[in-house]
């Protein structure tokens, strides 16, 4: 079995704490903007944040159950191989590799750079003295920050956990010093809800919807983040479901109230396509010296999410290689760190190569709906888990809380490839690609040591 090799250090702190880690990143300090854009309405976007939890909190009822029942490294690769049949579990592992784990990675590292800079916009003007242009600075220090974690990382799951838990608290510490100084300062106005103008009426406006949701839905992604750690949590069949649901239900609070506190404190037609909108809000609400230091501390806090991402992703390429499905260097383990060394590698070298490449939009909707697919599948296993299982753990919901993310997975989905076509179909290529990818790892007899 794959997790033959992993021991179980990890409790229900430091699971949770991954959870909420890996769905608080760049989404939520970012993505605000973009939705104000296309919805031009603060009331629809804080309903639609609230549709987005509620469908991350269905997701991760059936997750427990799976997680539970099949206690191993590799989340949905483990699921979907023993549930179906390896290529399904092969494919979601593929898509994990190009886009899954590798884009929130550079995505976090870009988001970073943009609120450092526009923190401490000397270090810009610093480069571009010696001739280097303020996009290529950024990109600097976005790779700057993912050697660093990944160098962390490679020292052991321990060692990493302990940085994670570090920076995970101070994350929701930042937070929550957001919510209270922001909406006690009075400074903001609550009549900001009824400003903005209605969506388009029919198909157009139900197609803004559906892709707004997907961003939305990318940051909260995340919300399965412990079942990829499976074979490392102690005690699984308890830990891991409450690690799950308690990291997700953590995170639809503060995700309400920061979004809320964006509205608040900006304008809607301030607010559309601002990226660093966290930076804007407090400096709205204080002054350019607040404006200076939040957007700092969200910059510091971006490193939990970029960090959770570089635990997690390695596992899966660990998992597939140990099956025969991917290259075997990849299923090396660490004699002393007990990590999965080359796979943990091989995760950096392509978020580098992504922070290289695309625009922030662009990788968002591709990353979206690819990540969009397989959850999906994995959902609907459920039913299966129940048929072969009859003794397996049981979380209340079921079956409506399968209907329900299932129905809006598929609808959002379909909406976002009307809505965005191009970045669509890239990610269904990317699906693909990797059908033949599966069966020339399958000839080759790719096997770990």
């Amino acid at each position: 079995m794959a997790e033959e090799t992993l021991q179980r250090k990890l409790g229900l702190f430091p699971a949770t704490n991954i959870v909420v880690a890996n769905m608080i990143g760049a989404g939520i300090f970012t993505t605000s903007g973009l939705l104000m854009a296309g919805l031009n309405n603060p009331l629809l976007m804080l309903l639609l944040w609230a549709v987005g939890g509620v469908i991350a909190i269905c997701g991760a009822l059936s997750y427990g159950e799976l997680g539970a029942a099949m206690p191993g490294a590799g989340g949905e690769y483990l699921f979907l191989s023993k549930l179906y049949h390896p290529i399904f579990g092969f494919l979601s592992g593929w898509v994990s590799f190009m886009v899954g784990f590798s884009a929130p990675i550079a995505a976090s590292a870009l988001g970073f750079s943009e609120y450092f800079t526009r923190a401490v916009p000397g270090v810009s003007s610093s480069f571009e003295q010696a001739g280097i242009s303020p996009a290529v600075t950024g990109k600097l220090l976005a790779i700057s920050v993912i050697l660093i974690f990944t160098f962390i990382h490679y020292r052991g799951i321990k060692y990493g956990a302990k940085i994670q838990n570090i920076l995970t608290l101070l994350k929701v510490a930042l937070i929550l010093i957001l919510l209270v100084a922001g909406f006690s300062s009075g400074k903001g106005d609550f009549s900001n809800l009824g400003e903005g103008s209605k969506l388009p009426g029919g198909f157009a406006g139900l197609k803004t919807i559906g892709l707004s949701l997907m961003w939305i839905m990318f940051a909260y992604s995340g919300w399965n983040a412990s079942t990829y750690l499976g074979a490392e949590i102690k005690n699984p069949s308890k830990t891991l479901p409450r690690s799950l649901l308690y990291g997700t239900g953590i995170v639809m609070i503060l995700y309400m109230g920061i979004n809320l506190l964006y509205v608040y404190g900006i304008n809607p037609e301030e607010m559309k396509g601002v990226i660093s909108v966290g930076g804007l809000a407090m400096g709205n609400l204080f002054g350019k010296s607040a404006d200076i230091l939040f957007s700092l501390m969200i910059a510091f806090a971006l490193f939990s999410s970029l960090s959770a991402f570089l635990i997690i992703g390695p596992r899966v390429y660990y998992s597939m290689a140990k099956d025969g499905l991917f290259f075997n260097s990849v299923a090396n383990v660490h004699k002393k760190f007990g990590v999965p060394s080359n796979s943990i590698l091989l995760q950096c070298i392509i978020a580098v190569v992504l922070v290289l490449s695309g625009t922030f939009e662009q990788v968002l909707t591709y990353m979206g709906f690819a990540l969009g697919i397989f959850p999906i599948l994995t959902v609907l296993g459920v039913w299966r888990l129940r048929r072969r299982e009859p003794g397996a753990l049981r979380l209340r919901g079921f079956p409506l809380t399968q209907i329900i993310y299932l129905m809006t997975g598929f609808l959002i989905l379909f909406l976002s490839f009307l809505e965005r076509p191009a970045e669509s179909s890239i990610a269904l290529l990317t699906v693909a690609i990797g059908v033949p990818a599966y069966f020339i790892f399958k000839k080759n007899g790719v096997k770990s040591s």
